[in-house]
């Protein structure tokens, strides 16, 4: 029986992570994809460790300078760390299955991954010559028994540690450090063939073959080499001093956090144990660190970008235009008649610079205020805002510099936007910005026209192509006058948060938000008392606010449907007290990533519905700013409806979410296959 009476959200969190392991064990999912979900899985446990663990190991440190933690918590730290590492060394049992499996899959297919044991003569030659053009000038070899302590080592990079030794003497050994240029070079290189076969080797196995010719001054003979990788604390301490900018904290911080401590050292379980046992000391890892034995290959999310080189890989579908935005008509029209409320990535992000880039050249429009959370790297957002300035609008960006690992580019992005004479607001000390939302002004005649939009995602054109979100195009005059009231609030950090409290359409976070969400499931709670029709359906990325989770069960138990779509974290309660009944509760893994928040009430059949750019955890209601939309129009609420409906009815790729992590899928007596984001897909392209 567990001590607590709420999951602990780390734990929550890498219950998810196995979902994503699941869809690599699929068959049913096409080759390439499952190489991908290894590849998401791996990029997810690093950020894990980056920033989960090292805030656990920092609590722990903390509390034993102070004695105790005097913080209110569900688990102590040091036994959520030690239920870390038992789960995490048991997924790293089920990836390594899975590999050898898909690697099987990928033999059948006729393509194999070769290592530098298992080259023919022709492709031998081929990789010394490879490594000679395009390898050589980009690694340096460090000889690191002759250094007082090891060198920098980067967070993100995998190293080869190499041990040298003549075969005559086992005694005389060397040991030395390169790391793999996969960032400047890539991971993979097709090998040359005669058979009708795909060979392909990684990037430090054409090291390994060359090990001899690298060290030739040193006149080893025999040589061993295995791949490691080091992650770090990824927290970015920001200093207290006043007369210090924003900007300067953080750049100060981003060099700090390259030298974080390391939370975890991963390595091939056939490394040499003396070379083991030196790089651990070195790096003053012990037996409570996260040592974490692995195969022969490391840093698997670059396996997200693995070469498509299978002849039956089905493609996805594309996006397509909006119903209402086809044709030659302009999105700015559209939206000054009706609200337009876009799903993607079925629907095209198009539309969304097609705004912009409309706003850009009307000579009516005055400005663009607009949020910016996470860009793409050669952003079409940005482009579009800087051609808006140079047309002489007056364009303001919100942009979070802290959006954790998007700070250095946020920093790169806000120079770029100041060069070109866009106004930059860096928002609220301590507090992110994390509401998506846009207001464009024009001037006709004399009156102020106003529109733009409110998201649940980011306006990432990248990200927007396999991230399941909801954005309301709309001219809504109550929408845009909370929307003003928040970037009125931005731009004036010393403004009270009674300006947002003013917010009367938008549930805004962190003044009315919390407050709002209670009174509408108390509604329910007592609509369902009084004999009466009650029902909350609520879809997120994570639950974790304890006092949420006890409204929802609350409600559940006074009879209200309350059905949960969760795809990550949810800490769900364990109930100790009869007649407490549990929210039913799903999570839907597959193609694309479902990130959009969506909150319906049943308001006594006159349904509220909801997007919002907010989770249900304490840093997102109370430490954050957030906004969650109503959607008014009554066809758009019955479509957004439908689409949770088809999700509700998902039994392919929905999984039951319980205390138990089981991650059972969700079964159904019906023999039709129900598999809801293929569902979507027809359902919006019919319209």
């Amino acid at each position: 029986m567990h001590k607590y009476p709420f999951v602990a959200r780390d734990i929550s969190w890498l219950s998810f992570n196995a979902r994503v392991l699941q869809e690599a064990n699929d068959p049913t999912v096409p080759l390439k994809e499952r190489i991908r979900f290894l590849g998401i899985f791996s990029n997810n446990l690093d950020e894990f460790f980056r920033v989960r663990v090292a805030t656990l190991k920092r609590m722990v440190e903390f509390s034993r300078k102070k004695g105790k933690l005097n913080m209110h918590l569900e688990e102590r730290p040091d036994e959520v760390l030690l239920d870390i590492l038992h789960t995490v060394l048991n997924q790293q049992n089920e990836f390594d299955r899975i590999w050898r499996n898909i690697q099987a899959e990928m033999k059948k297919e006729k393509i194999f991954l070769k290592n530098d044991q298992q080259l023919t003569k022709e492709q031998r030659a081929y990789v010394v010559d490879f490594f000679e053009k395009e390898v050589r000038s980009n690694i340096i070899p460090l000889m690191i028994q002759s250094l007082p302590e090891l060198p920098y080592l980067r967070e993100k990079s995998i190293y080869l540690g190499v041990v040298m030794r003549k075969k005559s003497s086992a005694y005389k050994q060397q040991y030395a450090l390169i790391e793999v240029p996969s960032k400047s070079l890539g991971r993979f290189v097709e090998l040359p063939t005669k058979k009708k076969e795909t060979h392909i080797i990684l990037l430090e196995d054409i090291i390994r073959v060359n090990l001899p010719f690298i060290f030739s001054y040193f006149e080893y003979d025999h040589f061993e080499a295995h791949i490691f990788k080091v992650t770090k604390d990824a927290e970015i301490d920001l200093d207290s001093d006043v007369s210090t900018s924003l900007v300067e904290k953080m750049q100060k911080g981003l060099k700090k956090r390259r030298k974080g401590k390391p939370v975890r050292f991963v390595y091939d379980r056939e490394m040499n144990s003396g070379l083991l046992h030196y790089l651990t000391k070195k790096l003053k890892l012990d037996n409570k660190s996260s040592i974490i034995p692995g195969g022969r290959i490391h840093n698997f999310k670059h396996f997200m970008d693995f070469p498509d080189v299978f002849p039956t890989h089905k493609r996805r579908n594309p996006s397509f235009t909006h119903p209402d935005l086809k044709g030659a008509v302009r999105v700015t029209d559209v939206i000054d008649k009706k609200d337009v409320l876009l799903h993607f990535p079925y629907h095209s992000f198009n539309a969304i610079l097609d705004l912009l880039r409309e706003a850009a050249i009307d000579p009516d429009v005055s400005s663009i205020k607009i949020t910016a959370y996470r860009l793409a790297s050669d952003s079409k957002v940005i482009n579009a805002l800087i051609n808006a300035s140079r047309n002489g609008k007056k364009v303001e960006v919100m942009l979070e510099l802290k959006a954790r690992f998007d700070e250095e580019a946020n920093l790169e992005w806000k120079n770029v936007l100041e060069e070109e004479g866009v106004k930059v607001v860096l928002g609220i000390p301590n507090m992110k910005v994390h509401a998506k939302i846009c207001v464009i002004k024009k001037r006709i005649k004399n009156k102020t026209i106003q529109y733009g939009f409110v998201s649940t995602g980011n306006l990432n054109e990248k990200t927007a192509n396999f991230y399941g979100d909801h954005c309301l195009l709309t001219s809504n005059r109550n929408i845009m006058a909370d929307i003003n009231k928040i970037f009125y609030y931005l731009e004036n950090p010393s403004a009270h948060e009674k300006v947002l409290e003013k917010c009367n359409t938008l549930l805004v976070s962190p003044t009315g938000m919390r407050k709002r969400i209670n009174q509408f499931i108390d509604k329910e709670i007592k609509q369902a008392k009084k004999g009466h029709p009650a029902s909350i359906i609520l879809k997120l990325n994570s639950l974790s606010d304890t006092t949420l989770v006890n409204k929802l069960c609350e409600a559940s138990s006074a009879g209200v449907s309350v059905q949960l779509i969760i795809r990550g974290i949810y800490c769900s309660k364990r109930f100790v007290k009869k007649n407490e009944v549990s929210p039913t509760a799903i999570s839907i893994v597959d193609e694309y990533l479902e990130h959009a928040r969506v909150l319906v009430f049943h308001n006594a059949g006159e349904k509220n519905v909801f997007i919002s750019s907010a989770d249900w955890m304490v840093r997102n209601l109370d430490h954050r700013i957030e906004a969650a939309c109503p959607i008014f129009n009554q066809d758009l609420k019955d479509e957004l409806i439908a689409l949770l409906n088809m999700q509700l009815k998902d039994n392919v790729k929905a999984r039951i979410l319980d205390a138990n992590f089981h991650n059972n899928y969700v079964t159904s007596p019906s023999k039709k296959k129900s598999r809801s984001q293929h569902e979507i897909y027809q359902y919006l392209s019919r319209k």
